[in-house]
This record gives C-alpha cells, sequence and structure tokens, in this order.
C-alpha cells in the first residue's frame, strides 16, 4: 500500500512589515585621498600587529625545507627533460633513419 505524505507548509511572507533605511546612514563620509591613504595606512599597521612573526629558528627550518624542495624538483625536472628527450627526440629520429 503506498502512504501520501502530507504536504509541506509554507512559510508566510512578510506581514506588511516594512523596514525603512535611511541610506544617508549607510553611505561612508566623503573623504578626500589624503583622508582616504591616511585611513588605509592605519588600517594596515593595526592588521601588521596582528601578524604572528617567525622566531630565527623557525625561518631557518622554513627555508632549508624550501631549499631541499627546489633543489629536489629541479632534478626531477631536469631527470625528466633528459628522459623525454632521449624517448622523443633520438627514439623518434632512429624510426626514421
Amino acid at each position: 500500500m503506498e502512504q501520501v505524505l502530507p504536504a509541506v507548509q509554507q512559510a508566510g511572507g512578510a506581514q506588511g512589515i516594512e523596514v525603512a533605511v535611511a541610506t544617508e546612514a549607510l553611505a561612508p563620509a566623503k573623504k578626500g585621498v589624503p583622508g582616504r591613504l591616511m585611513d588605509f595606512l592605519r588600517e594596515v599597521r593595526g592588521e601588521l600587529q596582528k601578524v604572528t612573526w617567525p622566531g630565527m629558528e623557525e625561518l631557518r627550518k622554513a627555508t632549508i625545507v624550501i631549499v631541499i624542495f627546489v633543489l629536489a624538483l629541479g632534478l626531477f625536472i631536469g631527470l625528466m627533460d633528459s628522459l623525454l628527450q632521449l624517448v622523443f627526440v633520438t627514439g623518434v629520429a632512429s624510426l626514421f633513419r
């Protein structure tokens, strides 16, 4: 036997309640270029004070890891280049001799 589920009730819309907002209150105060520049620089300074800077030991470890990774990646790319050159340039050229 098939069971029929009850219909889902739709939420009612706003009952005539409207909110009026003054657009002047939302608009930022008009400032010139020097004022906006000073605000920007104050915000940058505030954000830089929130940053947690790494210590010398942490910086040294991260630098070593990055250098090793870059060297390994360079070695891998160099080996892949040599292998692909051997296969495609030398191998394909020998097919047409």
